[in-house]
C-alpha cells in the first residue's frame, strides 16, 4: 500500500535522482584505508618518529590517537552515515554552520591541486626508471652542476666531519632535471624563487595531464569504479612495503638504520613540540576535517557498523605508519653504511625523502631500476586514494546540494573541475612550481584544518546536542557510543584541537624551502589561502541567521535548529525513503495508520509523527503496532514505536 505525500498550494517538486550507494562493504573499508593510508605514512611519519624520539614518541602518537584522532573520526563517519548526505548539505543538522562544509570542499580543492602534482612526480620517476642505469645515479649528465658528488666519492672520503654537506646526483636529478628550478639569467647568474617563474616544463605538463586522466577514468562512474580501482590501489603498497622491508632487512647497515628509528630517547617527551608533531600527524593522517569521511560515509547502508569500522580503520592506518618506517628506515641505514655517514646525515622528510634520499639508496642496490619502479609505483597508488576520496569530496558536496541539476550529470561535474583544477595546477609545472606547490601545502590544509574541526566538534556535541548525536547513533548501529566517545567530543578532543592550534601560532614561521625565503607577496597569499577556507564558517553563519525572518533571537533560534528535511534519507531494505513535508497544509494528516486507513477512518487518527519535529523518525513500521504509543496514552514524540534496526 503506498502512501502519496502531495503538497497543496504549490507544483511538486522534481523527483531527486537516486543516489548512490557502496556495492559491497569491502569497496567502502578499502576506500577509507585508501584515503588515511597516503604519502605522509611513508615520507612523514618516519621522520617524525627519528625526530621526536625515536619509540618514544609511540607514547604522544598514541596518546592522540585515542583521545583526538580516533573520536572525530568516528564523529565523521557516523554524521554522514546517518544522513546520507556530503559535506555541505549535511548541515542540515545545523544550518548557523552551514560555513563548515564549504570549507571542508575548499580544503580539498587546494589539496587536490598540489597533491596530484606529486602523483604526477611519482609518475616522472616511474616512467625515467625503466631504464638499464638510473638516470640519477651518477654526475655525469648535461644537468649536473660542478657541486655534485657521486656516492662513490662520499664512501671513499677520509675527511669528513660532522657538517659535512654535499649535493648528491640524486638531488640534482630532482632539482634541477625534473624540476629546473634554476633560472639562467645569462652571464652565468641563476636565480630560484617563487617570483622567478621561468619557462613551463611541458614534459611535468603532460604527466600531470596524465595523472588528471587516471584520476577522472576511475572516478567517471562514481562510488561504483572507484570502490573497484582501490581494491588494487588501496592493496599493492602494503605489497611493496612488505618486499621492501624483507628486502631492506638483509642489506648491510639495515639493523643500524631500524635502531635509529625506534631507540626510544625520554626526555624528548618533555618537548611540547614532540607532542604537537603527534597531534598534526594524527590528525593529517586521518584525514578529519577534509570532509573526505563525510562524503565516503554518506555512501553506507544506514545500519552499517560505522563504530567498528571507525575503530579498524584508524588503527591500521596507525599500524601502516609504524610498519612503513621500518621499511624507509631499514634503506637509510643501508645508505648510510654505503657511505660510510651517520645516519642522521642521510635522513630526510618530505619530497627530500621520497624523491632525494631513497632514490639514491636504490641507486645503491642490485637491479637498482626494478626496485625504482616499484617505489614510485607504490608512491601513484598511495597517493590516488586520497586523490579519490578528496575529488569525490567536492563532486558530493556539489551533486547533493543541487541533486535535480547535477546527481545525474556528476560525470560532467567531475570532468569540469579536474579541468579546472589542472589548469590551476600549470602554475607548479614552471621553474618556480616546487615554491608554488610548498606554499600551498604550507598554509592550504594547516591551522584552518583545526579550525574546522574544531567548530564541527563543537557544533555536534554541544549545539546540535550529545544526546541526539548518540540518539543518532543508536538508531543506525542499536546502541549508543559509550562515556569515552561523549567526553572526548565534548572537552578532550576540543581542548587538544585548541592546543594544536594556540602552538601552531606560537610556533609559526614564513613558509621556506631548501633554504630560500619567500618574498612578503607570497606570504601574504599564502595565509589568504588559509584564511579563505574558515573565513566561510562565519560568513555562512551570517548568511543564514539573516536570510530567516523574525526577531534576531527567532532568527538564530532557527540557524541552530534541524531542518525540516534533516533525518536519515536512506534507512533499510524494509523501510522507504521518506521526505519532507515543508510547506503542507496540514502535515500532521498525511501519514495514516494503515489499520485506521483499512478501516475507512482517517480524520480523527493522529500522526504517526510530526514531519516539522526536530526528532527525526523513519516511516512507520507495521511490526510496531503493538507498541503504538498513540493507542497507550503516549506522546507524539515517544521514540518507543519507532523502527529501531
Amino acid at each position: 500500500m503506498e502512501v502519496e505525500m502531495k503538497e497543496k498550494g504549490r507544483p511538486a517538486e522534481p523527483e531527486e535522482p537516486e543516489r548512490e550507494q557502496w556495492s559491497a562493504k569491502m569497496d567502502f573499508m578499502l576506500s577509507m584505508l585508501g584515503y588515511c593510508v597516503g604519502l605522509g605514512n611513508v615520507w612523514r611519519f618516519p621522520y617524525l618518529c627519528y625526530k621526536n624520539g625515536g619509540g618514544a614518541f609511540l607514547i604522544p602518537y598514541l596518546i592522540m590517537l585515542t583521545f583526538a584522532g580516533l573520536p572525530l573520526f568516528f564523529m565523521e563517519l557516523a554524521l554522514g552515515q546517518y544522513a546520507s548526505l556530503g559535506p555541505v548539505t549535511i548541515w542540515r543538522c545545523l544550518p548557523l554552520f552551514k560555513g563548515i562544509g564549504i570549507a571542508m570542499c575548499i580544503i580539498s580543492g587546494l589539496v587536490c591541486i598540489y597533491y596530484n602534482m606529486i602523483i604526477a612526480w611519482s609518475l616522472y620517476y616511474m616512467f625515467a626508471s625503466f631504464t638499464s642505469m638510473l638516470p640519477w645515479r651518477t654526475c655525469n649528465n648535461w644537468w649536473n652542476t660542478p657541486n655534485c658528488v657521486e656516492t662513490s666519492a662520499v664512501a671513499n672520503a677520509t675527511n669528513k666531519t660532522e657538517n659535512y654537506t654535499r649535493i648528491s646526483p640524486s638531488e640534482e636529478y630532482f632539482h634541477e632535471r625534473v624540476l629546473k628550478y634554476s633560472v639562467d639569467l645569462g652571464n652565468g647568474t641563476t636565480v630560484r624563487g617563487i617570483e622567478h617563474t621561468g619557462t613551463m616544463s611541458w614534459e611535468l605538463a603532460l604527466v600531470l595531464l596524465l595523472a588528471w586522466i587516471i584520476v577522472f577514468a576511475c572516478l567517471c562512474k562514481g562510488v561504483k569504479s572507484s570502490g573497484k580501482v582501490v581494491y588494487f590501489t588501496a592493496t599493492f603498497p602494503y605489497i611493496v612495503l612488505i618486499i621492501l622491508l624483507i628486502r631492506g632487512a638483509i642489506l648491510p647497515g639495515a639493523r643500524e638504520g631500524i635502531i635509529f628509528y625506534i631507540k626510544p630517547d625520554f626526555n624528548r617527551l618533555k618537548d611540547s613540540q614532540v607532542w604537537y608533531d603527534a597531534a598534526s600527524q594524527i590528525f593529517y593522517s586521518l584525514g578529519v576535517a577534509f570532509g573526505g569521511i563525510l562524503a565516503m560515509s554518506s555512501y553506507n547502508k544506514f545500519n552499517n557498523n560505522c563504530h567498528r569500522d571507525a575503530v579498524i580503520i584508524a588503527l591500521s592506518n596507525c599500524g601502516t605508519s609504524v610498519f612503513a618506517g621500518f621499511a624507509i628506515f631499514s634503506y637509510i641505514g643501508y645508505m648510510s653504511h654505503e657511505l660510510n655517514m651517520p645516519v642522521g646525515k642521510v635522513v630526510a622528510s618530505g619530497s627530500g625523502l621520497a624523491f632525494i634520499a631513497y632514490p639514491e639508496a636504490l641507486t645503491l642496490m642490485p637491479i637498482s631500476p626494478l626496485w625504482s619502479i616499484l617505489f614510485f609505483f607504490m608512491l601513484l597508488t598511495l597517493g590516488l586514494d586520497s586523490q579519490f576520496v578528496m575529488l569525490e569530496t567536492i563532486v558530493t558536496a556539489l551533486s547533493d546540494e543541487y541533486p535535480t541539476l547535477l546527481r545525474k550529470s556528476k560525470t560532467w561535474v567531475l570532468l569540469a573541475i579536474c579541468v579546472v583544477l589542472y589548469l590551476l595546477g600549470l602554475t607548479q609545472c614552471t621553474q618556480a612550481g616546487i615554491f608554488w606547490l610548498e606554499m600551498m601545502n604550507w598554509y592550504s590544509a594547516g591551522f584552518c584544518l583545526i579550525i574546522t574541526a574544531l567548530f564541527m566538534a563543537i557544533g555536534i556535541s554541544w549545539i546540535y546536542g550529545i544526546k541526539r548525536f548518540s540518539a543518532d547513533i543508536k538508531e543506525m548501529i542499536g546502541y549508543e557510543p559509550n562515556i569515552y566517545f561523549k567526553a572526548c567530543w565534548m572537552i578532550i578532543s576540543p581542548g587538544l584541537m585548541l592546543f594544536i592550534f594556540i602552538f601552531s601560532l606560537v610556533q609559526y614561521s614564513p613558509v621556506v624551502y631548501n633554504g630560500i625565503a619567500y618574498p612578503s607577496w607570497a606570504v601574504t597569499l599564502g595565509l589568504l589561502m588559509a584564511f579563505f577556507s574558515i573565513l566561510m564558517i562565519p560568513l555562512f553563519g551570517v548568511i543564514e541567521v539573516f536570510k530567516n525572518k523574525g526577531s534576531f533571537a527567532e532568527r538564530f533560534r532557527k540557524a541552530i535548529t534541524p531542518d525540516e528535511k534533516w533525518g536519515p534519507a536512506i534507512i533499510s531494505g524494509e523501510q522507504k525513503e521518506w521526505k519532507s513535508t515543508e510547506g503542507l497544509d496540514n502535515p500532521a494528516s498525511t501519514i495514516y495508520d494503515p489499520v485506521a486507513m483499512e478501516n475507512g477512518r482517517t480524520g480523527d487518527q493522529p500522526p504517526l509523527y510530526d514531519p516539522r519535529s526536530i526528532n527525526r523518525y523513519p516511516l512507520y513500521d507495521p511490526r510496531s503496532l503493538q507498541q503504538d504509543p498513540i493507542r497507550n496514552g503516549g506522546s507524539i514524540n515517544d521514540t518507543s514505536y519507532s523502527s529501531r534496526l
